[in-house]
């Protein structure tokens, strides 16, 4: 008596596996990336820091730009650089809105950062991801 398995039944294993690898290869990728934009995020919090601390001291928003009164200068990444980190530049603009942007690997999505002065002008400054960030449409920060 032979035992094992008919050919249909192989083809059909075969087939379920493959529709469960078509499923999950792009949502590891997703995962992936989700992940390395994490450095995206933490490359701008020295600059969060020192945007509170400009407001702090100042009172305003105004002067807290790269490069004075406490806020880091703009930093960028060295093209040979790259391949070892997903930051492609952090950049502090007006009013203290602070621009990471990422590297290739995490398809160059953007993380904005505004600052805003709570109502009665309390020392910490609520921060919001802007709507206009590349990271929320591909799913990279909230």
């Amino acid at each position: 008596m032979q035992r094992g398995f008919t050919l249909i039944e192989m083809l059909i294993v075969v087939a379920i596996a493959g529709i469960l690898a078509a499923i999950a290869v792009p949502q590891y990728q997703s995962y992936t990336k989700r992940a390395k934009f994490a450095e995206v995020v933490s490359a701008a919090q020295p600059f969060k820091i020192g945007v509170e601390s400009c407001y702090q001291a100042t009172g305003a928003l105004t002067g807290c730009t790269a490069g004075s009164n406490g806020v880091p200068t703009d930093a960028t990444t060295a093209a040979g650089d790259v391949a070892k980190t997903v930051v492609a530049s952090v950049v502090t603009g007006a009013s203290g809105v602070i621009t990471a942007t990422g590297s290739a690997a995490v398809d160059t999505a953007t993380y904005i950062l505004e600052p805003a002065i709570p109502t009665g002008g309390a020392a910490a400054l609520l921060w919001t991801v802007k709507s206009t960030s590349t990271c929320k449409d591909k799913g990279y920060c909230g």
